[in-house]
């Protein structure tokens, strides 16, 4: 059973390959992320990723890794720190924040951390509503909020 201070913990890395797909299919062209000469130009002196796609690693943890079967994204927001880069190892740390056991939701934190440095690149929270993993039973919790 999930509880207030429960987190999970993802490294990944992206490719200019990763990038370039990205900038296909969500159609944001900026020479910033895909072009070297414009990155180079740039005042962080390299393409820089799309601040989507760093923050996409949310959807992966709670669509595939996270007690995944059956969430549903409820709410998502997201501050950009700083940039990130390509072949860069970042971790991804999702921490239950809030329990709102009648409604099978959790609010989490969500942060992405450059490895190397331990900066923060990416903040934000999400709400998630999984009726299959979110279950507790709430004649016996007493520390669960359940005003959302």
């Amino acid at each position: 059973m999930l509880k207030i201070g429960d987190e999970f913990r993802h490294k990944f890395s992206y490719t200019q390959e990763d990038v370039n797909t990205f900038a296909r299919v969500s159609g944001d062209v900026n020479p910033l992320h895909i072009d070297e000469q414009a990155g180079k130009a740039s005042p962080f002196g390299r393409n820089i990723i799309h601040g989507f796609l760093g923050a996409a690693v949310f959807t992966k943890i709670f669509g595939a890794l996270w007690y995944a079967d059956g969430h549903v994204y409820m709410s998502q927001n997201v501050k950009w720190i700083r940039p990130m880069f390509v072949d860069t190892e970042y971790e991804a740390v999702v921490a239950v924040k809030e329990i709102f056991a009648d409604k099978h939701r959790i609010l989490y934190d969500c942060t992405v951390y450059e490895v190397a440095t331990g900066e923060k690149t990416i903040v934000g929270e999400a709400k998630l509503e999984n009726k299959k993993q979110y279950v507790w039973d709430l004649a016996s919790e007493t520390t669960l909020s359940t005003n959302i």
